[in-house]
């Protein structure tokens, strides 16, 4: 497997790995009505955001982007079957130590309300804490 910064070029295949996971899934017209599509997402790119990615024999199996502005870590998506082996982990990791190195103090997130759901979990076992339930949606956050 081998981790590296998020090109341009790479955005398609970030549409593949988002649309195919598990859980907290959407598909492509869902994430068009929420604004997300491939010209938004290179535009975030080139603004305060910036990412990472894994791949495995060439093609990309799990990605974490966060925006330095805000602190927001804005999404993280692994393919189902790459699950458990350190990919989340690490791009989260990535992610974190990118943040930290811009001089944020503070990240945070939003997630399901589903406890049971494996995100929660793994955010919690990483540190991250409950900050607040709002519009049925759970906020967390992570502190430097």
């Amino acid at each position: 497997m081998h981790f590296r910064e998020i090109e341009a070029a790479d955005i398609p295949a970030l549409f593949y790995v988002r649309t195919r996971t598990r859980e907290n899934r959407y598909n492509l017209e869902e994430l068009e009505r929420l604004g997300i599509t491939e010209e938004s997402v290179a535009e975030k790119l080139s603004t305060s955001y910036k990412g990472w990615l894994c791949t495995h024999n060439g093609a990309v199996v799990g990605f974490c982007i966060a925006d330095r502005a805000t602190g927001e870590l804005w999404v993280v998506a692994v393919l189902p079957e790459f699950e458990g082996n350190g990919v989340g982990g690490k791009l989260m990791t990535l992610t974190e130590e990118w943040l930290w190195s811009t001089g944020c103090t503070r990240a945070w997130l939003t997630t399901d309300m589903d406890i049971t759901l494996r995100a929660y979990g793994f955010y919690r076992k990483r540190g991250w804490l409950d900050w607040k339930v709002e519009g049925g949606v759970r906020w967390m956050e992570l502190f430097r």
